[in-house]
């Protein structure tokens, strides 16, 4: 079977964005359905991304993105992070044109929301497809378990952390989130 350049599969998406279908492609140009987010699980990528954003705001030094954005990646698989943040002299490097579709640029920093049909298995492995995409720093949130990583250029095998707070180190200087308030129980 043959797999779609990258304009065929924005349209795809397109196309199908309005059913309420999203997806992904792995760098073999395989595509990957994401099934709809839970309500719960809605609402707390959404928490997340509401802090991310709001830092990102206030900071100005880069780009904020929510669950939606796709990026193609340098090994063209295309990714759709819960949140994700680009220092903005990367992201206007893009041309315009290109920015309308999945931008051809690995985010600085990532996170996922694992759901419950989600395993660490799995999840991890994505978190390093973007770390060795060139992504600085990623989060790897479980809600349900209350514990997350934290992956790194440098450590690409971290140990799970109870929910505390957590920081942005050196790529998102000044972001501190307390996940105990932030994944509060809403169901």
């Amino acid at each position: 079977m043959d797999t779609m350049n990258d304009d065929e599969f924005f349209a795809f998406c397109e196309a199908n964005r309005r059913n309420g279908m999203h997806f992904e492609r792995d760098k073999y140009g395989q595509i990957i359905f994401m099934s709809p987010t839970g309500s719960i699980g809605g609402a707390r990528d959404l928490d997340i991304a509401i802090e991310v954003g709001y830092w990102a705001k206030q900071n100005k030094k880069g780009v904020a993105f929510g669950p939606a954005t796709g990026f193609t990646l340098p090994d063209s698989s295309i990714k759709s992070p819960d949140v994700a943040w680009i220092r903005r002299d990367r992201w206007e490097q893009i041309p315009r044109e290109l920015r309308k579709k999945f931008a051809p640029i690995c985010p600085d920093f990532v996170v996922e929301v694992m759901s419950e049909s989600d395993t660490w298995n799995e999840q991890k492995d994505k978190m390093r497809e973007y770390i060795v995409n060139g992504c600085q720093l990623g989060w790897l949130i479980n809600p349900n378990e209350q514990a997350y990583m934290i992956f790194t250029s440098q450590n690409t095998n971290p140990d799970k952390q109870a929910f505390g707070i957590i920081n942005g180190g050196d790529v998102l200087e000044g972001l501190t989130i307390d996940l105990r308030t932030i994944f509060e129980d809403i169901g």
